[in-house]
C-alpha cells in the first residue's frame, strides 16, 4: 500500500462504539413491550439514512430527535422531549474500542489523523476526547453542510486538510456511508468490518480487517 499524508477515519462504531441500539431500549423502558423492538430498532436505523441523504440538511442533534419521534409514533408510542434529550445526553459519553488507542498512538507517530463524520461539532468533540489520541482534525457534518455518503463532504474534506485524493486512506466500518462513495471518489480505504458483515468486490479494491490492530501492520508499521 502506498504510503499516505493522512489517514481519515470514519468515527462511530469504526473508532467508538455506537450504542444507539442500547440507549434507545433504555429510553423505551417497559414501553418496549407493547412492540417489536428489533422491527422498531431497524426501522429507526433506515429512517436516520433517509434523512441524512434526503432533502436538506439539518442538524445531527435535530435527526436524532426527529427520527426518535417520527419512529416512536409509527409504532404508536408517545414521545416526549425528555425521550430526545436523554438520547442527545447518552451520545457524547460514547468510547472507543478497546482496539482503538493503542492503533491510533502508533499511527499518530508516522500520519496525519483526521476523523470525517456524520456528527455535530460539540457532540464529535466530547467523542473524540473520551478517544483520549489527540487528532490532527475533525471534519463533520455540521462544517461541511453535508452527510455521507454525499460527495460534498468528501469533497470538503479534501479541500479543509489541503491534499488530493491520492494522499488518503480513509478507514471506516461503514460500507454504504464510506467505501462505497470512497470508491467514486478515487480513495484508498480499509473496511473494518467489526461485524462480519458482506461487502461488495464492486466496490473495490479495499482492504477488510476485522478492527483496527490490524492497522498498522497494514501500513508497514
Amino acid at each position: 500500500m502506498n504510503r499516505p499524508t493522512w489517514i481519515t477515519f470514519d468515527c462511530y462504531d469504526t473508532l467508538v462504539e455506537f450504542r444507539i441500539d442500547e440507549v434507545t431500549r433504555e429510553i423505551l423502558g417497559e414501553r418496549a413491550n407493547a412492540i417489536d423492538s428489533d422491527a422498531f430498532l431497524a426501522r429507526f436505523e433506515a429512517l436516520r439514512y433517509e434523512t441524512t441523504t434526503s432533502g436538506p440538511y439539518q442538524p445531527y442533534r435535530d435527526v436524532l430527535r426527529g427520527t426518535l419521534a417520527q419512529v416512536m409514533r409509527e409504532f404508536g408510542l408517545s414521545y416526549q422531549d425528555d425521550d430526545g434529550d436523554a438520547l442527545l445526553a447518552a451520545v457524547p459519553t460514547w468510547g472507543p474500542f478497546p482496539d482503538v488507542p493503542p492503533a491510533l498512538e502508533r499511527l499518530r507517530q508516522r500520519y496525519n489523523l483526521a476523523i470525517i463524520t456524520n456528527s455535530d461539532d460539540d457532540i464529535m468533540a466530547r467523542n473524540v476526547a473520551n478517544i483520549g489520541v489527540p487528532i490532527d482534525r475533525v471534519i463533520t457534518a455540521e462544517q461541511a453542510g453535508a452527510y455521507k455518503p454525499s460527495p460534498v463532504i468528501f469533497d470538503y474534506a479534501l479541500h479543509a486538510l489541503g491534499c488530493e485524493p491520492d494522499d488518503i486512506l480513509h478507514v471506516a466500518q461503514g460500507f454504504d456511508y464510506d467505501i462505497v462513495p470512497g470508491h467514486a471518489l478515487g480513495w484508498a480505504r480499509v473496511w473494518i468490518n467489526r461485524y462480519g458483515k458482506t461487502g461488495d468486490p464492486a466496490y473495490g479494491p479495499y482492504h477488510e480487517l476485522p478492527d483496527l490492530s490490524g492497522l498498522p501492520a497494514l501500513l508497514g508499521m
